[in-house]
């Protein structure tokens, strides 16, 4: 093509993101003015995609990590042809758009995950990448490289400011993810003005340090140097970061290289000046040039042949490899086997019973060899997350395949990750660590859920319950937090048949993630077929409840020990437990009157956490409203009250 087109497309992308910021009169032009030329040569030179078919299952993904620039990825997104007109873009941040502020997946087409907190998007990626890989190394043959994406970003400063980006960095390099190609926008301004006041480390030895291809390109509006490095990244095995020197705000005469670019509207004047200083026309605004439009429309066919020719290789794939073909097809569907859930185990009653953790080990086990797709990990707490599939290689370089992973002490970068390796598909990823840990992997858990990814978080060790550890390990407010979160599903099971039952929630649920939480230490096997499903059941009746004692985990066997004490005293006791709160709110009214009636107003909830929420179901509680303690669990137990004898005189006060 022409270098006039060319330049005039690239600068298609800058005013357009430009028009719409400052139509809506918010938003950040910084970035996509700054970096359109970066975006330009990923998308018309190397990126893969389908605009007709934005989920064709082989296609490269590309994330907006700087998610803060998202009119760059909105004018990308409509001018190669996806299912997103010029109105949207016209009507950006606005109630009910296409077009919020930050890119937000699962809502916008072709918008490939949530981002705009930064630095999830770089961990993501990597979960991407590791997904990519697994797959890959799991189905393809020689000569019939099926499943063969990469993995493109724009980064930021304030990407790789974020811990997380560090914690995925460390871990990409460590596993030579080579599908990454990050194009790192090295304008040198963060919000407060220059990465001077606090970003002063030489970023190109710190990624040589993680074991990443370090590229550089001086210029990055130099399209030409920027494909030839893109295209030295691809034939490098391990992950790539190419440092592209651009300017905030290019092209503003008195904006661009300054903080004022970066998070608010140019205003009209300096946009029309922008305009005049790169020969834009002023006006109409949302302007199009027909022949840039037709150029960037060449990805419609362009993406429809490319799939096109991969369905013709995989349909000889399947008939070469019948078996592996048919798996794949299922995975990439997202259909789980007819019969799956006969794996599931059934554990009979017993009155010493087992810690939930193990339980939920040997569920994962059971589950394995009929669920290729289950895989995961933990965040170097595998032993006591009981996380470990066994027979199974760990995924490392070169043994791909492996379906146990090592995030190491990387807490919020396994939970991005495991994002990023749902949201690729083909696979239900999940990943442990202590649940008074979840502080450190919960913006991945709400991006999760705002983005109804069904990642499935495992959190042990879930209340005082652990023991002599103490205070620090011991979680009281955390089951409080993850409730609060929308769209997150939180199960504590009782038992090991409760928690059974939650796996099979938690894989059967697609639009969005699940938590399970999961004691360290034994408790009683109920020996019943727990509807898990219903997020709370009524466990026994002795006599016409006249009082209903409820509880979640580790304490329904407490209360279930109170109610037989009351019940010897003549007094009505229904027992409830309650393993979610957001499935039981999902039944209907009559259900939920069937296990909490309004006519039984005493009622009384305990739970090793924080009260909170749990008024809305009962009249009293026994909770935890202080810290935990360094002794045996049975002590701590005792010393803070959770004890048959106080649940009784508690339940005599109602």
């Amino acid at each position: 093509m022409s270098a006039d087109l060319q330049t005039r497309s690239i600068n298609a992308l800058r005013f357009l993101s430009a028009d719409g910021v400052q139509k809506a009169n918010s938003g950040h032009p910084g970035l996509p003015m700054g970096a359109a030329a970066m975006a330009y040569t990923i998308w018309t030179r190397h990126l893969r995609h389908n605009p007709r078919n934005p989920k064709w299952a082989a296609r490269d993904r590309f994330i907006l990590s700087g998610g803060h620039g998202s009119m760059l990825l909105y004018s990308l997104l409509h001018l190669t042809g996806y299912d997103l007109p010029l109105d949207e873009l016209k009507n950006f941040r606005q109630w009910g758009s296409l077009t919020p502020g930050h890119p937000e997946y699962g809502l916008t087409p072709g918008v490939e995950m949530t981002t705009g907190p930064l630095g999830q998007g770089f961990a993501t990626g990597v979960g991407m990448a590791i997904a990519a890989s697994h797959l890959a190394a799991t189905y393809n043959q020689r000569g019939h490289e099926i499943i063969d994406p990469f993995i493109y970003a724009i980064v930021t400063d304030g990407d790789l400011m974020e811990g997380v980006a560090s914690e995925a960095a460390s871990l990409a390099g460590h596993l030579s993810l080579g599908r990454l190609i990050y194009l790192y926008d090295d304008n040198h301004i963060s919000i407060d003005g220059s990465t001077d006041l606090a970003f002063t480390e030489d970023r190109a030895a710190r990624f040589r340090a993680y074991g990443w291809q370090v590229l550089r390109a001086d210029d990055g509006n130099d399209v030409e140097v920027i494909d030839k490095l893109i295209q030295d990244a691809k034939s490098d095995p391990r992950p790539s970061i190419i440092l592209c020197r651009t300017t905030i705000g290019f092209g503003a005469p008195k904006r661009q290289g300054t903080s004022k670019a970066h998070g608010e509207p140019l205003g009209d004047e300096e946009l029309d000046a922008a305009k005049e200083n790169l020969g834009w026309p002023k006006e109409p605004r949302f302007y199009i040039p027909d022949d840039v439009l037709e150029f960037y429309r060449k990805a419609v066919d362009r993406g429809r042949g490319l799939e096109e020719e991969w369905k013709v290789r995989f349909d000889g794939y399947k008939r070469l490899y019948p078996s592996l073909g048919a798996e794949l097809q299922r995975r990439l569907d997202g259909k789980l086997p007819e019969d799956w859930t006969s794996a599931l185990p059934v554990f009979p009653a017993d009155a010493k019973g087992m810690a939930t953790r193990a339980a939920s080990g040997k569920v994962i086990n059971a589950l394995a060899p009929k669920l290729p797709e289950l895989l995961g990990g933990s965040a170097d707490l595998a032993p006591s997350n009981n996380t470990k599939i066994d027979d199974t290689p760990a995924f490392q370089q070169d043994i791909y395949q492996g379906r146990n992973f090592h995030f190491g002490v990387r807490e919020h970068a396994m939970g991005a990750a495991l994002n990023g390796m749902a949201v690729f598909g083909g696979l239900i990823p999940y990943g442990g660590t202590f649940l008074v840990f979840a502080d450190y992997v919960r913006p991945a858990v709400r991006l999760a859920a705002l983005s109804h990814i069904p990642t499935i978080f495992i959190f042990t060790h879930d209340s005082i319950g652990l023991g002599e550890d103490g205070p620090t390990h011991q979680p009281i407010e955390h089951l409080a937090s993850l409730r609060a979160i929308p769209n997150l599903v939180v199960i504590r099971p009782a038992d090991a048949n409760e928690t059974a039952q939650a796996w099979r929630v938690a894989i059967e649920r697609r639009n969005g993630p699940t938590v399970l939480a999961l004691t360290r230490q034994n408790v009683p096997t109920l020996g019943i077929n727990p509807p898990v499903e219903k997020g709370a059941y009524v466990v026994k009746d002795f006599g016409k409840p006249e009082m209903i004692l409820m509880a979640s985990g580790s304490e329904v066997a407490l209360v279930l020990d109170a109610a037989k004490k009351l019940a010897d005293e003549g007094k009505g006791v229904r027992v409830v437990s309650f393993p979610s709160w957001e499935l039981f709110e999902k039944q209907d009214e009559a259900y939920r009157e069937s296990v909490l009636p309004k006519a039984v107003s005493k009622r009384l909830a305990v739970e090793a956490g924080v009260g909170l929420g749990w008024e809305r179901y009962a009249k009293s509680i026994i909770s935890m409203e202080r810290f935990g303690a360094s002794a045996p669990a049975k002590v701590i137990f005792e010393k803070l009250g959770f004890t048959a004898a106080n649940v009784v005189a508690k339940a005599k006060e109602l």
